[in-house]
């Protein structure tokens, strides 16, 4: 398990979501992209100029064989190798609870780029508290699909947590899509409701 956010069956947030928010021809970069299908769709469907960053070598090996722009990195240790505002858009697939400093990272993603897409999955969906609140056991289900003992889940995050962090760290919120089950849906209780939650961002700068 690479913290980048390879799990052993890669989850992702719809793909089809994550490309309407990109403005055509922009410049992106993939964190933790691991096989480049994300990356290699962006750039055929929306023209982009993009590069990706993993950990794991058979994820680099994958992604070179598709003909894509990719860098070894462990996102841990920042993004010291990337300049000041050098992307359109940083891409934090399905990453976010995986990392050790998520804050730290969230920063650095908003000083490489003019704008930030964060997803990952919502801890406060209603299954998960009934799992909890009734089993006594932290939950397993399609969703978070691991044992306590063998997560790649270092911090679990809810909606309402990182609207409070974006908040702190004084970043706006352009736009949120809430999700269930891979299908968008209206934005009623949705810390409670929303299986999933994707964030368009941009930073102070």
């Amino acid at each position: 398990m690479s913290n980048n956010g390879t799990l052993r069956t890669r989850q992702h947030f719809s793909y089809e979501e994550i490309l309407s928010l990109i403005e055509p021809g922009s410049t992106v970069l993939d964190l933790g992209c691991g096989s480049g299908e994300l990356l290699d769709r962006l750039i055929r469907e929306r023209e982009v100029r993009g590069r990706g960053v993993d950990i794991e070598e058979t994820m680099i090996r994958t992604c070179i064989a598709r003909g894509l722009s990719v860098f070894q990195g462990d996102l841990d240790e920042g993004l010291k190798d990337y300049l000041t505002n050098s992307y359109d858009y940083v891409i934090l697939n399905h990453t976010l609870q995986v990392v050790h400093r998520p804050d730290l990272l969230l920063q650095e993603m908003l000083r490489v780029g003019r704008f930030g897409i964060v997803n990952f999955p919502n801890f406060a969906h209603i299954v998960n508290r009934v799992q909890l609140a009734l089993g006594g056991r932290m939950p397993v289900n399609r969703r978070i699909p691991y044992e306590w003992y063998d997560t790649p889940n270092i911090h679990f995050c809810t909606r309402k947590d990182f609207r409070v962090l974006c908040r702190e760290m004084g970043y706006e919120i352009i736009r949120i899509i809430d999700t269930r089950n891979g299908k968008r849906r209206l934005p009623i209780l949705p810390n409670v409701f929303s299986t999933e939650v994707c964030f368009l961002l941009r930073g102070t700068s």
